[in-house]
């Protein structure tokens, strides 16, 4: 059932709680929306976990949110996930350093204009947006759930997680199809929509306080949006950025979806929350498409990324409510 609410104020990064003592981890928080998002929790007081495979652009990072909070505390995880041995190093070393992970914010995202592979043969778009951040979090999911009221916000893409039959459990990772790119992307992001509304069924009746919440930012004006073709970086030039602000919205108000998704004290486990219009606005609960909703298509999928990953998520292991 879709979450509606009555607030008639628009929600924005001033309605984020104190955060101290929380730990959150953001992938690919170096640019963008991952950098806004880590930015705001870090405002806020919470301990950020810059997860990203550059070290110096995650230091760059670093020094760019403590102008805004001098005393953030940003710890650097070297995480790459078109490389599955990299994502357990990463777990590894969370585990090794933190005792509980209060948020995790899947937010790393990539496009590919050409079918490449990752390092474990995948297909490089549905890889790193989906089946590496299936493997993260399910290597995660101990010190999700030792938090006394965890999240995971999983970033989608609008109209893949709204509309759309996008999926091809026959042929995820394009070996057979022609592959072209904007498909391909949506193909990922719908995964990611299925992944996140799952991993709430997947919770539910375990006593575990972990939610999964799902956020899509809208069009934001990103340097990712240039990976959409040679128009949109036309477009996005200085001397017409105009044009371009007129269905996309800048990176504060594309990453507050997001925030939402991991702040607000009203989010309920499967909450999926986006801007007001299809592109442009203030977040506000979304209603997710009937294909992503779908739970038997969702098992399959799930079935099909342990697979493909080598990574079982172990619910069996949740005995109760965190302390």
């Amino acid at each position: 059932m879709q979450h509606v609410e009555n607030k008639k104020a628009p929600w924005t990064a001033a309605d984020i709680p104190n955060l101290q003592g929380r730990t959150a981890i953001v992938t690919g928080a170096s640019a963008g929306l991952g950098l806004e998002t880590a930015l705001r929790l870090a405002e806020h007081g919470a301990r950020v976990v810059l997860a990203c495979r550059n070290a110096d652009k995650a230091a760059a990072a670093a020094e760019t949110i403590r102008r805004t909070a001098p005393d953030a505390d940003l710890p650097f995880v070297e995480l790459d996930l078109t490389s599955l041995k990299s994502v357990h190093r990463a777990a590894a070393r969370l585990h090794d350093d933190f005792g509980q992970i209060d948020l995790l914010v899947n937010n790393a995202g990539t496009l590919s204009r050409e079918r490449t592979v990752t390092e474990d043969g995948f297909e490089t778009t549905f890889g790193t947006n989906h089946l590496g951040p299936f493997a993260f979090t399910g290597l995660l999911l101990d010190l999700l759930h030792s938090a006394p009221q965890a999240r995971v916000v999983t970033v989608t893409s609008g109209v893949p997680a709204q509309k759309g039959t996008w999926l091809d459990l026959d042929d995820l990772t394009y070996e057979r199809r022609t592959y072209k790119a904007y498909p391909a992307y949506a193909q990922s992001k719908q995964a990611n929509a299925s992944f996140a509304f799952e991993l709430q069924r997947q919770l539910n009746g375990t006593g575990s306080r972990l939610i999964s919440v799902l956020a899509h930012p809208g069009a934001a004006e990103s340097d990712f949006a240039q990976n959409f073709g040679p128009a949109v970086a036309f477009l996005s030039r200085p001397s017409l950025r105009w044009v371009f602000r007129i269905v996309m919205q800048t990176v504060e108000m594309g990453a507050l979806p997001s925030l939402r998704a991991a702040t607000d004290p009203g989010v309920r486990g499967g909450d999926f929350y986006g801007p007001t219009g299809s592109t442009k606005g203030y977040p506000v609960p979304n209603a997710a498409g009937e294909r992503t909703r779908d739970p038997e298509l969702a098992a399959q999928l799930w079935a099909e990324s342990e697979r493909l990953t080598g990574v079982t998520y172990r619910f069996d292991q949740l005995d109760g409510e965190a302390d």
